[in-house]
């Protein structure tokens, strides 16, 4: 059975999740990589350095996230999201995404760019301290999302269990 998420569903997923997909897109060229991401029920914040996704989404604010759970082929929930860029160059604002991501759930094994710098995840996150976390850390304002999710009674995997 596939049906299309409730905005609690929706919410639920993106809050649960720590990596989806941004898309970017500028004179002609569609751009999507992995970002990890703290979503607060209004904003995805991230945490990134100079690169190309960073100099489209400055040219062109407009941009997808798409953010999924799957089990098998067969069980699986979907979320695409759509909005504003916004990079947070104002102290007060850069210090409390930082934190927002600091809260972060991340689990036990994780990459180093989930990390927000040397210390992480044992700063205290005082206003000291993020100052010194290297990077840009921006924000997008969700105007849009829209979820799906397929629910089989049956995995394959469990027949050969």
């Amino acid at each position: 059975m596939i049906r299309q998420l409730s905005l609690t569903e929706i919410d639920d997923l993106l809050r649960k999740q720590i990596v989806g997909r941004i898309g970017c897109y500028y004179q002609k060229e569609v751009y999507i990589i992995p970002m990890s991401y703290a979503y607060d029920g209004e904003y995805f914040y991230c945490h990134s350095y100079e690169g190309k996704k960073m100099e489209m989404m400055r040219k062109n604010p407009k941009v997808c996230f798409q953010v999924d759970e799957m089990k098998d082929m067969g069980n699986w929930k979907s979320v695409i999201a759509w909005g504003d860029f916004e990079e947070l160059v104002d102290e007060k604002e850069r210090n409390n995404a930082l934190k927002i991501l600091l809260k972060r759930q991340l689990p036990f094994i994780s990459s180093i760019t989930t990390h927000l710098g040397d210390a992480w995840p044992f700063s205290s996150a005082t206003t000291d301290e993020l100052d010194k976390i290297p990077g840009i850390v921006f924000r997008i304002f969700i105007n849009k999302k829209t979820g799906k999710l397929e629910a089989t009674s049956e995995s394959p995997l469990l027949m050969f269990n």
